[in-house]
């Protein structure tokens, strides 16, 4: 029987990349069915939850959990940064806020750059009125 001695990082990411389904256009995930969609057992949703203050389910009768689309892509996205790119729970935390604020600061750009178009076609129109 052939073993190999040794195995690189690159071949245990490799075995660690699972194929996700993709998400159902529901509006409600039940516990069970985001930790099938996502490939992460339930207990370990709920400990993210307590760790990452953007992931908030809503809960129901008898405390149950349900999670809405945009928070699946989140749970995902945390995943990733946990088993496929190697980041800590800290680590992580730190990243999506990073990414949080990228998000946020596109947004308020995107804004200016819509007045400032606004603007223009202002000066335009106003440019051939004259």
């Amino acid at each position: 029987m052939n073993l190999p001695t040794e195995l690189s990082i690159s071949d245990i990411k490799e075995t660690q990349k699972v194929t996700l389904p993709p998400i159902p256009a529901k509006r409600y995930f039940t516990i069970g069915e985001v930790g099938d969609l996502c490939a992460v057992k339930p207990h370990v949703l709920r400990y993210w939850e307590q760790e990452f203050n953007q992931l908030k389910p809503q809960k129901r009768r008898g405390n149950r959990r349900y999670y809405q689309h945009h928070e699946v892509v989140l749970i995902r996205k945390i995943r990733d940064l946990l088993y496929n790119d190697g980041f800590t729970i800290h680590g992580a935390k730190n990243r999506l806020e990073e990414l949080g604020s990228q998000g946020q600061i596109r947004t308020e750009l995107e804004a200016v750059f819509n007045i400032l178009g606004d603007l223009r076609k202002l000066v335009d129109h106003s440019k051939s009125v004259n």
